[in-house]
């Protein structure tokens, strides 16, 4: 069967972004996309505008860079292993679905390549079946809603609009917690185990909790199922959330001040592993493995080992096509 004769599908991977260069800058431009969505800053909008464009911007930009141009491979990270994952990924579907003209695309919420520049070249190829998978493992209203949100307003925009499926999370998919579980055992086959292990999430505000988000509760559920294919009893693991920003609470308890509790307390080994992460960037490979290594071994700890995202793991990718999979099958039979 030709080409032109096979249905043609649509996958979009889609990640949070990244700046284009680890300049002032791109940083800049950054963060002003990223911290201007309404979904990611509740704060009321005169108010964010003054704190944004008189404080934010003017300052984080130029340390933010610094951070980038250490973890800088020619490209940031976030964004060449998103790239790899489609690539791997378009060869899974292409391989299952023979008789189907898949297209797999990376795509991000802010910076490039743009979820909304992805739809529209998917539409230019007159593609009019699409599967949506955000890369986050559990919901939150500050990072899977914006990729909803980016579709919705593109949809609204067509006259002629194609069938789109998103994939809301998967943060109890068995695939998922196996993959999770493997990377521990395959690290700690390497590098031997250690007293603790610290599952770390992305934090989000306790007032975004507390209106019913579901992320928490479902990064608790992760870290329980990961523990349990694990077999590690309650007092070798730990959850905590990283990454707060400004003066308000956020869901507890706080990595940087666990692993000082920790440390303070006599544990001497930690190693944590980031399970809301589909990819490694600035935020694991800086903040994790490098500020709070120096944070708890500054505390009296002895040694600490980041285990790294899933990334580019065969059992990842075999996670995305079992995710995808059976949409791509209801856009074949429709």
């Amino acid at each position: 069967m030709s080409d032109s004769a096979r249905p043609r599908i649509g996958v979009l991977l889609v990640n949070l972004g990244t700046p284009e260069a680890p300049t002032p800058g791109a940083v800049r431009r950054y963060l002003r996309e990223f911290l201007s969505d309404t979904r990611v800053i509740e704060i009321p909008r005169p108010l964010w505008w003054l704190i944004l464009n008189l404080f934010v911007l003017p300052l984080r930009p130029r340390r933010v860079a610094r951070l980038y141009q250490m973890i800088w491979k020619g490209d940031s990270p976030m964004r060449l292993i998103l790239c790899e994952q489609a690539g791997l990924l378009q060869q899974t579907l292409t391989a299952k679905f023979p008789a189907a003209d898949i297209r797999v695309q990376p795509a991000m919420s802010y910076g490039k390549p743009a979820l909304n520049d992805a739809l529209y070249s998917l539409q230019a190829e007159r593609i009019e079946k699409v599967v949506v998978l955000p890369l986050f493992p559990q919901y939150s209203a500050t990072s899977t809603a914006p990729v909803y949100d980016i579709v919705g307003r593109w949809l609204a925009a067509q006259r002629n609009q194609p069938a789109i499926t998103l994939i809301k999370d998967y943060h109890t998919h068995p695939i998922y917690i196996a993959a999770l579980a493997a990377s521990v055992q395959a690290f700690r086959r390497e590098q031997g185990s250690s007293e603790k292990l610290l599952m770390s999430f992305h934090g989000i505000p306790q007032p975004y909790a507390d209106k019913g988000d579901p992320y928490p509760q479902q990064c608790h559920e992760t870290a329980r199922r990961v523990a349990a294919a694990l077999g590690l009893p309650d007092g070798a693991w730990a959850i905590s959330f990283q990454s707060r920003f400004g003066a308000q609470a956020w869901v507890q308890p706080y990595t940087d001040v666990l692993l000082q509790e920790w440390a303070a307390a006599g544990v001497s080994s930690v190693q944590v592993i980031c399970p809301a992460f589909s990819a490694d960037c600035l935020e694991t490979l800086e903040e994790i493995a490098e500020q709070n290594r120096e944070t708890f071994l500054h505390a009296g700890g002895k040694s600490y080992q980041y285990i790294p995202a899933l990334n580019v793991r065969a059992d990842h990718i075999q996670l995305f096509s079992a995710l995808v999979s059976p949409h791509v099958q209801a856009h074949l039979q429709t």
